[in-house]
C-alpha cells in the first residue's frame, strides 16, 4: 500500500502508524520514504494533447443551495429549533441591520420557514434576495446563465442526514459515576458490569481523588473530582445510592450543579436508592417524591430505581443511553426561587 505524508489534514479518518511522517528520517528506520519506478511509484507520462481553451463552469456549479435546503429539511424538529438558534445568535451579533437583512433573505433560498423563524428573532421581515445574487460574472457572459438554481427537488430529505435515530451500541460512551464516601458500592459494582459488556466506561467522581470508603465495606476509587470533572466531558450520569454519600453531595454545589447541566444537556441519567434525591434537588422535584417508587422507572432518558435493583436500571440506562439526548427536555428548567435576605433595621433618626 501507498502512503503520504500528509496527516494533518481536517477530521481525517486513518490512522497512520510508524514513528515519523517525514524523509528523510533517523527514527522511522528511513520510512516513509519515496517510491521509485520499482517499486510503483508514480511516473509521469508524456502525451500529447489538444483542445480550445475555455474560461466555463459545469451547471451543477451554480446550484447554490439545494445541499442545504435538503440538509434542513432532513432534519427533526429539535434539531431545526438548534440550527434556528444558532442563526439568531451569530446574526444578533452583527452590527450592520442591512448584511442581517440580507443574510435572511439568503436563508429564503434555502426554507422559507428557516427564513421566517430566523427574522422573527431577529426582529425582521423576510425580504427576497435582489438579482443577480452571483456577482462573479465574466465581461463577456450574461447574468442569467449565472444565477442560482435548484437541482433538488424541494422538500426532498435524507434520513442520513439527521442525528436524532438510535445509535447501533453503546460501545465507547463515557458514564460519570457521582458519589461520595458511604456509597453503595454494591450498585456502582452492578452497573459498571452491565455497562462495561456494552462496551460504555465508566468513571468515578468523587469529592476527592483517590479511595473512597463505601456502605458495605470496600473501596470506591475516584478518578475525577468535583474540581476538576465537568459534565461536558460524559455522555451520560449515574448516581448510585447510599444516605452518607448523598448527603455530602447534597451539601455540594459543584455536584448539584453537575446533575443540573447534565439534565439541561439533555443526556440520559440514572439514579438509585438515595441517589434520587440528589435528582429531586438539582431538578427542583418535590422532596417527597424521590424515594417514593419502589420500581424501576423512565422518563425523558432518566431511569430511577430503589436499592437493590441496580442491575435493572442499567438495562434501561444502557438502552436510553442508545438515543445519546432526549431534547424534549429542552423547556427551560425553572430556576429555583430567588432567598429573599432581610434587611438589618435600621432606627430612624430625626432631622
Amino acid at each position: 500500500p501507498l502512503h503520504n505524508n500528509q496527516r494533518d489534514g481536517h477530521m481525517r479518518q486513518s490512522i497512520n502508524h510508524g514513528p515519523s511522517s517525514y524523509h528523510p528520517n533517523s527514527v522511522g528506520g528511513g520510512c516513509p520514504m519515496q517510491a521509485g519506478r520499482d517499486m510503483g511509484g508514480f511516473v509521469s507520462y508524456a502525451e500529447r494533447v489538444d483542445g480550445a481553451k475555455v474560461r466555463a463552469r459545469s451547471p451543477s456549479f451554480f446550484d447554490h443551495f439545494s445541499q442545504a435546503a435538503l440538509f434542513f429539511a432532513s432534519q427533526a424538529p429539535h434539531e431545526q429549533a438548534h440550527i434556528v438558534n444558532a442563526l439568531r445568535f451569530e446574526l444578533g451579533k452583527l452590527q450592520s441591520a442591512a448584511i442581517r437583512q440580507r443574510m435572511v433573505g439568503m436563508l429564503s433560498m434555502v426554507d422559507e420557514g428557516l427564513a421566517k423563524n430566523v427574522a422573527e428573532g431577529l426582529g425582521l421581515s423576510v425580504v427576497k434576495p435582489e438579482r443577480p445574487l452571483n456577482h462573479s460574472i465574466p465581461a463577456d457572459g450574461k447574468g442569467a446563465d449565472f444565477e442560482p438554481h435548484p437541482t433538488v427537488a424541494p422538500r426532498k430529505t435524507s434520513p442520513a442526514l439527521s442525528m436524532a435515530r438510535p445509535a447501533p451500541n453503546i460501545a465507547t460512551r463515557k458514564v460519570a459515576v457521582l458519589t461520595a464516601p458511604g456509597c453503595d458500592k454494591v450498585a456502582i459494582d452492578a452497573l459498571d458490569k452491565a455497562l462495561a459488556a456494552a462496551g460504555a466506561v465508566t468513571c468515578i467522581i468523587g469529592p476527592h481523588l483517590g479511595a473512597m470508603a463505601s456502605s458495605g465495606g470496600g473501596d470506591v476509587r475516584a478518578e475525577f473530582s468535583l474540581l476538576t470533572a465537568s459534565s461536558v466531558l460524559f455522555d451520560a450520569l449515574y448516581v448510585p445510592g447510599g444516605a452518607a454519600a448523598v448527603e455530602t453531595l447534597l451539601a455540594a454545589p459543584a455536584a448539584v450543579q453537575f446533575v443540573r447541566e447534565t439534565f439541561r444537556h439533555c443526556k440520559p441519567i440514572a439514579a438509585t436508592g438515595d441517589g434520587r434525591r440528589l435528582l429531586a434537588r438539582a431538578l427542583d422535584a418535590p422532596a417527597q417524591d424521590a424515594r417514593a417508587s419502589n420500581s424501576v422507572a423512565v422518563t425523558a432518558g432518566v431511569v430511577t430505581g430503589p436499592d437493590g435493583m441496580a442491575s435493572a436500571v442499567a438495562v434501561e440506562f444502557a438502552t436510553a443511553m442508545l438515543q445519546h439526548r432526549f431534547f424534549e427536555r429542552e423547556a427551560p428548567l425553572a430556576p429555583p426561587p430567588a432567598k429573599r435576605l432581610a434587611r438589618p433595621s435600621r432606627a430612624r433618626t430625626g432631622r
